[in-house]
């Protein structure tokens, strides 16, 4: 009887706690907080005390983790940002897989390189598929990109449509001397600005110019003059928007719980806007113009950029949404070549591993070695006058971590 009265005054305290909860975020949100909603809960304590009886003594086999309350979860004991210090604590006090529930979802975390095995490895296809959320759909065509489509045969269309320009060994070699020219033009740029060597710069604008000028030359054989570059700005403006709308944890409560998710029509429309723009700009700048250029060629037009490849897909009906024909990934299996290979230290995975890791590997892992290779060859990095050292410290995403302060850096000619 006592511990029947003691569940039924948590349950009472928590019901307030929701209320009060629930009318901040509308006030925060500029809805009105309808009064009759507390006429309607406190006829349902009944319920609610009788389903926590259930759930808390139903006995299961999952594992272990912190306590977790009604509706909430963990969500209020570990707030938004999950990073991995959080994360790695964690599984000091719980073990090396553990279990969260953020409001009606749940979350196994795994922190040992034989357990990691076992998910990413040997159960690959149990745990193939990724969880889809309310901002991704908008951005992803509800889930039809190569990140976060179900794990399965479209998911295998995607990877092969996007590893054939992209991912293969081929492409980094067809690719390296333009890479390389554009570390060059850093170089020399960073070597004719004085400034560079006497007060030091942020050099990060100018190492997105290289990025961006390389993906934009293999995707759509186009590059931007310079930082002022109008089509640049608005490229980098798109890509920042999208970013941080998408790792935004504002959103999180409506994939939490469910019948939260009205209150977040405004944001969604935002990002619905956004979509709108971005996928304008890149037809009326760049894919139109490829088309109007392989139209003109005709059948002497050679192959280019991965955009090209596309199109030329699209042309002989290798890509069309009302039709999947799986017999061509094995007519093209045999000029593919592997994405990535090896023994993997299951201790590491900054790209992930088995079926649904990174295929950007393959780009990354030789861009980052290149460019840093010139950067140490030809300059001494130092801090500014007055500073003993760079700040590295990050700030969380929903997805990746940042630096939370761009450094200004010393570069001296050697």
């Amino acid at each position: 009887m006592d511990h029947l009265i003691t569940k039924s005054i948590f349950c009472t305290l928590l019901t307030i706690a929701l209320l009060s909860f629930t009318k901040l975020l509308l006030s925060h949100l500029s809805v009105p907080f309808p009064i009759n909603l507390l006429a309607l809960t406190f006829p349902l304590l009944p319920a609610i005390i009788h389903l926590y009886n259930s759930i808390s003594n139903h006995p299961t086999d999952l594992p272990p983790g912190p306590r977790r309350f009604p509706i909430f979860g963990n969500w209020l004991q570990v707030g938004n940002d999950l990073n991995h210090r959080l994360l790695a604590s964690m599984s000091n006090t719980y073990g090396p897989i553990f279990l969260l529930k953020l409001g009606s979802k749940n979350l196994a975390v795994v922190s040992d390189p034989e357990l990691a095995n076992q998910v990413l490895h040997t159960q690959g296809v149990e745990f193939g598929s990724r969880p889809r959320n309310v901002v991704f759909d908008i951005f992803t065509g509800n889930g039809q990109d190569m990140v976060f489509t179900i794990y399965g045969d479209h998911w295998r269309k995607m990877r092969r449509i996007m590893t054939l320009p992209f991912f293969t060994n081929k492409v980094v070699h067809h690719y390296r001397d333009m890479w390389e020219q554009e570390m060059d033009l850093v170089v020399h740029d960073l070597k004719n600005n004085e400034t560079v060597r006497e007060t030091g710069i942020v050099i990060r604008k100018r190492l997105q110019l290289m990025l961006y000028n390389i993906m934009y030359r293999m995707m759509f054989d186009a590059k931007f003059e310079s930082e002022n570059d109008p089509l640049f700005i608005e490229a980098t403006r798109f890509n920042s928007e999208r970013s941080k709308l998408a790792q935004s944890f504002e959103y999180n409560y409506g994939d939490f719980i469910p019948f939260l998710r009205p209150f977040l029509r405004g944001y969604l429309n935002k990002c619905r806007d956004l979509q709108h723009r971005r996928l304008t700009f890149f037809n009326n700048y760049y894919v139109q113009k490829r088309r109007e250029i392989m139209a003109a060629n005709g059948q002497k037009h050679s192959i280019s950029c991965a955009i090209d490849h596309i199109i030329d897909a699209q042309m002989k009906g290798e890509i069309n949404p009302k039709e999947f024909r799986p017999e061509r990934f094995l007519e093209e299996e045999s000029s593919t070549e592997a994405v990535a290979g090896g023994k993997v230290d299951f201790r590491y995975l900054p790209f992930g591993e088995g079926r649904r890791s990174c295929p950007g590997i393959i780009l990354a892992l030789p861009i980052l070695g290149l460019v840093i290779a010139k950067l140490v060859s030809n300059f001494e990095m130092l801090s500014p006058a007055g500073l003993e050292g760079i700040n590295v410290s990050e700030k969380g995403g929903q997805f990746s971590l940042h630096i939370a302060n761009h450094s200004t850096v010393v570069f001296k000619p050697i």
